[in-house]
């Protein structure tokens, strides 16, 4: 995926695109997967990197979503665990079955939670991951050995899906880019164009590295930009009315051994009402989440105080050693694009997580809500209205059936598990010379050599999209990503020819994000 590459594609002003798609989160990703599946032209332009926002600050679950089914939303679990099973099969060097455990301490939440169970069991069908099953006290303690003994019943087995959100979105891009889509970040689009009977032709992008202007025609333009979506919608018309509320949940990570085994923690009932994950990922514990109304969207939100004490709390009421602020590696925070609820009501937890498609009386297409799980079929229910929009034939989806780049039976073990297929070449590239086969941090297996195939492979182009997005460090210890940068900042400017003032801007943008990341004493 080359970006040098891609740009030269914008430079054609003749070219009519099938689909434009703004937006390269899971949504917009989804649509151009789908879309290049049917044998459209597509183009997709990201203003930062690809799931720069929400799509990489997720829990790292791949679900049906029990709480859904508690709220009587049974197709939107239908769907899910529909999605759910494919993408296990389409990309298994990114997605695998995690067992989870609900701890049980009444004998009337056995009963509850495992007839809620028994029917996720079945409504997975032949995609079902495992049974769920009750386990004594005693092996709920083997399977989770820090878990709260205090009046423990016993546990409550079940199987869920997890993923590294990023690196999927990374995946899915260069998917629909060997398939013939022009993917591209750092474009930011800064108008719509429209005919003279108001139906929109086309856009106006800007790369955000050069500054220069690209006008661009497409029969349809759709809107997937997630929590700021009301900007696209507002650019096509000033009155439109807000359709999104941003809801925020934040993450905590922690060392592995507050938990330890390889089980992850459901536990069901949470002061406001959600669940709370602890979930064993790349060598942590991710906790989380919370459901915090925000009123502005930004692309860089920061964890308040409250979501944090609240997390720490929850957790540590289950855990026979609580975790505190200090033993927090990382905080990160993402925005849900909920619908914006009705006058007086807060109660963002109530509000569907079912996607949406409008169209707008220009032509427009906005996709919003939804889930991680179900970004194909969002991508897939978009699409579909090519042909109210254009007038066009549309091809049937192909999109389930793709396999995602990377994908290999032959998964290696460690840290190089998540590059699947791409595996071999990287350690092919760290032979050439000895130092690229040398650590960028004493505490992460991460080699100087992926550093190099996240610029020449990956679309990399500043210190973040590599730290926080390629291998994950940021997410993982913030304080070792700080660590890391200078080294990680020098790599880059050789490969991409860029001088000592790069290098030291870059490590300014990269800590002011660091920052946030960090758990302040």
């Amino acid at each position: 995926m080359k970006r040098d590459e891609n740009l030269g594609q914008l430079a054609n002003k003749t070219k009519i695109w099938d689909i434009a798609v703004i937006g390269g989160g899971s949504s917009g990703l989804g649509v151009a997967l789908d879309a290049i599946s049917r044998g459209l032209t597509v183009l997709l332009l990201e203003k930062a990197d690809f799931a720069k926002g929400t799509s990489s600050r997720s829990t790292k679950l791949l679900h049906g979503g029990v709480r859904y089914l508690a709220q009587g939303d049974v197709m939107l679990v239908f769907e899910a665990l529909k999605e759910r099973g494919r993408l296990l099969q389409n990309a298994p060097h990114l997605a695998h079955l995690q067992p989870f455990i609900i701890p049980v301490y009444t004998w009337w939440d056995r009963f509850q939670y495992s007839a809620g169970l028994k029917i996720y069991d079945w409504m997975a069908g032949s995609l079902r991951l495992g049974k769920s099953k009750f386990i004594s006290k005693k092996e709920t303690i083997n399977r989770l050995p820090a878990i709260l003994q205090k009046g423990l019943i016993g546990g409550i087995v079940y199987f869920d899906g997890q993923f590294d959100d990023a690196r999927l979105a990374l995946n899915i891009a260069q998917t629909a880019d060997e398939a013939g889509a022009c993917i591209l970040n750092y474009i930011k689009v800064s108008a719509l164009s429209k005919n003279e009977s108001g139906k929109i032709t086309g856009l106006v992008a800007i790369d955000e590295l050069s500054g220069k202007k690209y006008p661009i025609n497409a029969k349809m333009v759709v809107n997937a930009t997630g929590v700021f979506a009301d900007k696209i919608l507002q650019m096509d018309n000033p009155d439109a009315a807000k359709l999104i509320q941003p809801s925020q949940g934040i993450h905590l990570v922690v060392d592995l051994d507050f938990l330890g085994g390889k089980d992850a923690l459901m536990i069901p009932k949470t002061r406001d009402g959600r669940v709370l994950f602890a979930v064993p990922w790349h060598g942590k514990l991710v906790l989380g989440t919370t459901d915090t109304l925000r009123e502005k969207p930004k692309l860089e939100p920061e964890a308040l105080q409250k979501e944090i004490d609240f997390v720490l709390e929850t957790a540590g009421g289950y855990l026979t050693r609580k975790p505190t602020r200090d033993d927090v590696r990382a905080v990160y925070a993402g925005l849900r694009p909920l619908a914006r609820p009705k006058e007086g009501s807060t109660k963002t937890k109530e509000i569907s997580r079912s996607h949406k498609v409008i169209v707008s009386t220009s032509g427009l297409v906005t996709l919003t809500g939804g889930k991680w799980t179900t970004f194909r079929k969002m991508g897939e229910d978009t699409v579909a209205y090519y042909t109210q929009v254009t007038g066009e034939k549309l091809e049937k989806s192909k999109s389930m059936e793709m396999k995602i780049h990377g994908c290999t039976l032959n998964i290696e073990k460690g840290h190089w598990g998540i590059y699947g297929g791409d595996a071999p070449a990287i350690r092919k590239l760290a032979a050439e010379k000895p130092i690229w086969s040398s650590r960028i941090h004493p505490d992460f297996p991460n080699i100087e050599a992926e550093v190099i195939w996240a610029v020449r492979e990956e679309m990399a182009v500043k210190v973040e999209d590599v730290l926080s997005r390629r291998i994950r460090i940021l997410i993982l210890d913030a304080r070792a990503a700080v660590d890391s940068a200078e080294k990680v900042a020098r790599i880059m400017a050789s490969e991409l020819n860029k001088d000592q003032s790069w290098i030291e801007k870059e490590l300014a943008d990269f800590r002011n994000v660091a920052a946030k990341y960090l758990i302040k004493s």
